[in-house]
């Protein structure tokens, strides 16, 4: 019942989200997604003491399934490279994607470093273990389902208290950065003509709104797979999900008997269930039966549990657990911000190509919220996605992925004790020259390509507040 009432009133703040969003100009302006206004007002509700009996523990515990859910939905959606006139996987799309991924990369080696030096320095007067500061990257660059895990983790496995609630601290302040920064930054390039396929009024119309009206083309929702007489095509795919999600456990259980690290490590369900999805998909192809997972309803699907997984994030902080943390996670976190922001900027105008602004935006949004965060910023600029910046951010997540295990394999030693701060900041902090160098070997690191103060000639400027082109 619970769970249920969980269910029910995240659904409420989903609705007044949506209502908000397409009612409040200053929201539409910002683009701000519902889920986000969601999860704010969910935040107010769930301090305010009327939760039906949904606590904070219910909706951490609910984020840590969902986000395991999103994982296993990315697992079992094929992996296509979208067809377009002009496209080519060439050496610009390389050097984009491998130009974000290393900048990224070096941030997420950055800012447990930051995190652990800034409590060292301030967290001992309000009580706070310089242990919260290695929360920053998981809650940062890659949002609140990892937050949500990796505080789990250090929960159970280390004894940190409260650790899941204040990495869910850290990604709201990243979300809610990510637009305010983000979406103005957009705005003035828009303006300084740095968006190559701006679009006048661009900003308009359901973009703005949030919803399409009856009269505008909208994209199908996927495709029937399985005859409804038999079973629905929405039961079949949440079907593979579960087994999916079982087969997960199962991985689990067995990375747990690996002698030294395996209990450590065994909390990633995530992980293991994008393993399982994998997997899966593998086995259907093999017996060529892949068909019955339609991948446009699969990405719906991952589309449905990253939104409740937002709000549920917000609803999970409880303001009197952190209140007491409140000026060293603001210090921190406006630092972390600012450290990207900088970074971002700096690197953003020389990666090498006519689209940096866009990947300017969308490394910004995926350093300070999530992959989907970027994308949305992205879309400001080209909302009709023709250059090659979203198929770039979706790349750039293997080489991510890779350094993302070498970044943990040093966390948890911090965390676990079994290296000093000295020594575990020095194992963060050595495999940024590497990326460096590896900037310049794919030539993602050289001269200005745009700049704020001269915009380019003969570019498109959009005036976002007139909707006229210059």
């Amino acid at each position: 019942m619970n769970f249920m009432i969980a269910f029910g009133l995240a659904s409420v703040m989903l609705s007044i989200g949506m209502i908000l969003r397409t009612k409040v100009p200053f929201f539409q302006n910002m683009l701000v997604p519902a889920s986000v206004l969601a999860g704010l007002l969910g935040l107010l509700v769930m301090n305010s003491g009327w939760t039906l009996g949904a606590d904070a523990a219910l909706f951490t515990n609910i984020v840590n399934y969902l986000f395991t859910l999103t994982f296993i939905s990315i697992g079992l959606t094929s992996s296509t490279l979208p067809q377009r006139p002009g496209y080519s996987a060439g050496k610009e799309i390389v050097r984009g994607s491998m130009g974000m991924a290393l900048v990224w990369n070096m941030l997420y080696a950055l800012t447990p470093v930051v995190g652990i030096i800034v409590i060292l320095l301030i967290g001992g007067f309000f009580g706070m273990s310089p242990l919260y500061g290695l929360l920053v990257p998981f809650a940062f660059t890659q949002g609140p389902g990892q937050a949500a895990a990796f505080g789990t983790v250090f929960e159970q496995q280390y004894g940190i208290e409260n650790a899941a609630m204040v990495g869910l601290t850290f990604a709201v302040i990243g979300f809610i950065a990510c637009f305010l920064i983000g979406v103005p930054l957009a705005k003035y390039g828009l303006r300084k003509g740095l968006a190559k396929y701006a679009d006048k009024g661009n900003l308009e119309g359901y973009v703005k709104r949030g919803y399409f009206s009856k009269e505008e083309k909208r994209d199908s929702l996927g495709r029937e797979t399985v005859y409804a007489g038999n079973m629905d095509t929405m039961t079949f795919h949440f079907a593979v999900m579960g087994i999916c999600f079982l087969m997960a456990l199962g991985i689990a259980e067995l990375i747990s008997y690996i002698p030294l690290i395996g209990p450590s490590i065994s909390g990633f369900l995530f992980v293991y269930g994008m393993v399982a999805g994998y997997i899966v998909k593998y086995v259907m192809r093999t017996f060529k039966i892949d068909h019955l997972l339609d991948n446009t309803f699969q990405t719906k699907i991952t589309g449905w549990s990253t939104d409740y997984l937002v709000v549920t994030s917000f609803m999970a902080v409880q303001f009197s657990v952190i209140a007491a943390w409140a000026v060293p996670i603001t210090i921190l976190s406006v630092l972390i911000i600012l450290i990207t922001l900088v970074t971002v900027l700096y690197f953003g105008k020389r990666f090498g190509g006519e689209d940096d602004f866009s990947r300017t935006l969308g490394l910004y949004g995926s350093a300070i919220g999530t992959v989907p965060s970027g994308l949305a910023l992205i879309r400001i600029v080209d909302p009709s996605l023709r250059s090659n910046t979203a198929v770039e951010l979706g790349l750039m997540n293997l080489p991510m992925t890779m350094a993302t295990f070498i970044t943990v394999s040093a966390v948890l030693p911090i965390a676990s004790g079994a290296v000093s701060y000295p020594v575990g900041m020095a194992l963060l902090l050595a495999p940024i020259p590497v990326y460096l160098i590896l900037l310049k070997v794919f030539r993602a690191w050289g001269k200005k390509t745009y700049d704020f103060q001269n915009p380019p000639e003969g570019e498109m400027a959009v005036e976002t507040g007139q909707n006229k082109v210059i």
